[in-house]
């Protein structure tokens, strides 16, 4: 007779004492062996986002989440809760907290299941994502005064997470990002815009603010959206560009890469002749792993989901220029998505694009000013949405504006006004509509506080009006109470139309109210732009 253990047999005949002590034997190399896998499969694992040094969201329930072996029992403690939750037949879980008062004390979180997971200095506050691309992403030592900010950067009450994109897309092996406290060495390379945002939050507020990072420079919006969002007529082009993509890889990168070994050769005789070479060739869209839709999303986005955030800022639309329409469809969508992903009527701070490019002197049609009348309209049309303008921030032959202090100042006073009851005015006046009245037309703001005024006292600037015949002329403008503005011009009799500030950088957009913001560049017409049917 024998017993099968491991698939090996042991013998009844040997000796009892012999017997016990093959059989221990065996017993202990099974049990290390699984407690060595299972330590190695880790069978309670949480994302990176998870970790010591977070900031969670005060006053909500919030979700601690992760994946562990289907049927898993799994314990959370933290700050006098315990909550208990079994992992789904796929392995994940989630447990969700208390909401709770915000707090500075770094306190233990710890998660149990045959493992034991210990999360340090864990806090808690307000909690918000700043995403976008280059500006967004543009670090502090690339700013105004960047060197002298960092090194006095010493606030142990900003968090900040900062998403690596090399680690996220798989080029680099690592984590999606660290929760630190902001130190000169934490801040180097995190966003400028958050850093400034963040800073004024935990000052205004006095408790623990958590910023998360994730920002991609040269990126479009439909790499940060699910695909699934993207099939109605309007955006499917985006997907379809993926397919054409996909067929031209192979033969793309077989011509790119000779063109960097051509480039190779002409830079070293170029640097040997003491002559500078032109840069390198850029990389074809085709081999941009960023480009493809949802391509961001999955790898920067989906993984911070559900954690629990306050709202959002984003700072997006540069390279997205050239479908300035097709952006009014795609950036609501975008929204849209995250805010189903959340499960959550998520606050949306959308960063306009500021002035750009050489002044000019007669009104024009712009995709750059089409972009930013996209990203007004988003605003004003959805929801918790509103809109941080900088038309008066740009630099006319600089994509990347160095003053990023008040970037993040303006999106303070949003987030202070609408999100935390601050009795401010959360931005500059906002367009409502304008009628023709006498010749004229009369154009009616909101968000006005105590009236309508200018930024140097003069008569409001930079309005222009059209006729039938869509031809722009600029006007003369007058305030003519705390809402209005009358606008007239001797070239249009009969203007149907008014714009203001609608040039890429224009002359002196000084219309505002008490905030001393500016106004947000606006249109009444739906005229097809510069960008129309492109897609």
């Amino acid at each position: 007779m024998s017993i099968v253990f491991k698939d090996k047999p042991i013998f009844i005949g040997l000796p009892l004492k012999q017997l016990m002590s093959v059989k221990m034997k065996k017993l202990g190399i099974f049990l290390g062996i699984f407690f060595l896998v299972t330590h190695a499969n880790g069978f309670v694992k949480v994302p990176d986002i998870i970790s010591s040094g977070m900031v969670l969201q005060q006053q909500a329930a919030v979700p601690i989440w992760g994946t562990a072996l289907p049927g898993e029992a799994i314990k959370v403690s933290f700050a006098g809760q315990q909550h208990e939750a079994k992992a789904d037949m796929s392995g994940n879980w989630v447990i969700y907290l208390d909401p709770m008062q915000a707090s500075s004390e770094g306190r233990m979180m710890m998660i149990q299941g045959i493992n034991s997971i210990h999360l340090k200095a864990v806090v808690v506050g307000e909690v918000w994502l700043c995403a976008g691309q280059s500006n967004m992403q543009l670090i502090l030592s690339m700013t105004s005064k960047g060197d002298s900010v960092i090194a006095s950067a010493n606030y142990p009450q900003l968090h900040l997470f900062n998403v690596s994109r090399t680690n996220a897309f798989g080029h680099t092996s690592g984590k999606l990002g660290v929760w630190e406290p902001c130190t000169p060495n934490s801040v180097k390379e995190f966003s400028a815009a958050g850093y400034y945002f963040g800073l004024g939050l935990t000052k205004h507020l006095k408790v623990p603010v958590g910023i998360i990072n994730a920002s991609f420079g040269g990126s479009q919006a439909e790499a940060w959206t699910p695909q699934a969002y993207l099939r109605i007529p309007e955006l499917q082009p985006c997907i379809d560009r993926d397919t054409l993509w996909a067929s031209q890889r192979a033969d793309v990168q077989i011509s790119y890469a000779k063109q960097l070994t051509d480039w190779k050769k002409y830079a070293e005789k170029e640097k040997a002749a003491g002559k500078k070479p032109k840069e390198a060739p850029h990389q074809p869209e085709a081999l941009r792993d960023y480009r493809p839709t949802a391509s961001i999303y999955n790898a920067m986005i989906a993984p911070l989901i559900p954690y629990k955030i306050k709202g959002c800022f984003w700072y997006q639309g540069e390279n997205n220029e050239g479908r300035a329409e097709q952006y009014g469809v795609l950036l609501p969508t975008m929204i849209k998505a995250w805010r189903d992903k959340w499960n959550q009527q998520l606050p949306f701070g959308i960063i306009q694009l500021p002035n750009y490019r050489d002044k000019v002197a007669q009104p024009t049609d712009g995709a750059w000013s089409f972009l930013r009348d996209a990203q007004r309209r988003t605003a004003d049309s959805l929801k918790t949405t509103g809109l941080i303008v900088l038309i008066d921030a740009g630099e006319a032959h600089n994509i990347h504006p160095h003053n990023k202090q008040i970037v993040g100042e303006r999106m303070l006073r949003w987030a202070l006004a609408t999100q935390y009851n601050a009795p401010i005015l959360p931005s500059g006046p906002r367009f409502i509509k304008a009628v023709t009245k006498n010749g004229a037309m009369v154009v009616d703001f909101d968000i006005t506080g105590t009236g309508l005024k200018t930024t140097d006292g003069s008569e409001p600037e930079s309005f222009a009006l059209a006729g039938t015949d869509h031809k722009w002329y600029w006007a003369k403008a007058k305030i003519i109470n705390k809402n209005e503005v009358r606008v007239w011009s001797e070239d249009v009799k009969n203007p149907v139309a008014v714009r203001y500030a609608f040039n890429n950088n224009p002359q002196n957009p000084n219309l505002t109210n008490d905030s001393g913001v500016p106004a947000a560049p606006f249109r009444s017409d739906n005229w097809t732009g510069p960008t129309h049917g492109k897609k």
